[in-house]
C-alpha cells in the first residue's frame, strides 16, 4: 500500500490501477464498519483505494474538531492489513488552499433531521466528497447505511453535478450488544450505551 499526501500525485497514480476502482472515504479512527465498506469493494473492485481526512467543514461551532480521534499510524496499518491498493492522506491545506471559496449547498434531502441539528453539516460533506472523488475518479464509492441522510445527500448532489461515480451502500456494521460501530462510540459511559442500544432494539 502506498501513501499519498498531493493530490497530484494521487490522481496520476490512481489512472494506471486496474478497473474498476473502488473508494472508501474516511475520516480515520478506522473500525470494523470501515473494513466491511472495504471488504464490499474489494468484492466488486478490481483496485480498492482510501482516504484519510478530518474534514472541518463539516464540523460546526463547538463539535469536537479538536478532539477527534486521529490514531494515523494504526488507521495505515488496519487499511494496509484491509488490502487497499493505496491511501490518500492530505492535509487540512491541500484540500482546502488559501484560496479557496467555493462550496456545495445540498437541496433534496438536507434538510431536517441531522441538518436541523448542525446546519451547514451537509454543505461541509458534499464539498469535500465532491472533490476528493473528483481527484481519485473512482467508479464506485462506499458508505455505511448507518448515516442513511449522509447518503442520501450524497446520491443527490452527485446526481445533480453528473459526478460519474456510483453510490454503494453497504449494511450497517453492529457491535454484539447491537450499537452501530462508530468512531464516536468512545465518547459514551456505559450508562449512555445502554441507552443508546435501546433506539436499536425499537427500530
Amino acid at each position: 500500500m502506498i501513501q499519498y499526501h498531493a493530490a497530484g500525485d494521487w490522481a496520476r497514480a490512481l489512472i494506471d490501477l486496474p478497473r474498476p476502482l473502488g473508494i472508501v472515504l474516511t475520516m480515520g479512527a478506522i473500525h470494523a464498519g470501515h473494513i466491511r465498506l472495504i471488504e464490499e469493494a474489494k468484492d466488486e473492485c478490481s483496485s480498492v483505494v482510501a482516504t484519510i481526512f478530518v474534514n472541518p467543514k463539516q464540523f460546526g461551532v463547538g463539535e469536537d474538531l479538536n478532539n477527534y480521534p486521529r490514531p494515523i499510524s494504526a488507521d495505515i496499518n488496519l487499511l494496509e492489513q484491509s488490502g487497499v491498493d493505496a491511501v490518500f492522506c492530505p492535509s487540512v491545506d491541500e484540500i482546502y488552499p488559501e484560496s479557496f471559496s467555493t462550496s456545495i449547498k445540498p437541496g433534496g434531502p438536507a434538510f431536517r433531521f441531522e441538518a436541523d441539528q448542525r446546519p451547514g453539516h451537509f454543505d461541509g460533506v458534499s464539498t469535500v466528497v465532491v472533490k476528493l472523488l473528483n481527484q481519485a475518479r473512482a467508479d464506485r464509492a462506499y458508505f455505511g447505511r448507518k448515516d442513511a441522510q449522509q447518503v442520501a445527500v450524497i446520491k443527490h448532489v452527485l446526481s445533480d453535478l453528473s459526478v460519474p461515480t456510483s453510490v454503494v451502500v453497504v449494511p450497517t456494521a453492529r457491535d454484539r450488544d447491537g450499537l452501530a460501530i462508530s468512531s464516536r462510540n468512545q465518547y459514551l459511559s456505559d450508562s449512555d450505551r445502554a441507552r443508546a442500544i435501546n433506539l436499536f432494539r425499537a427500530l
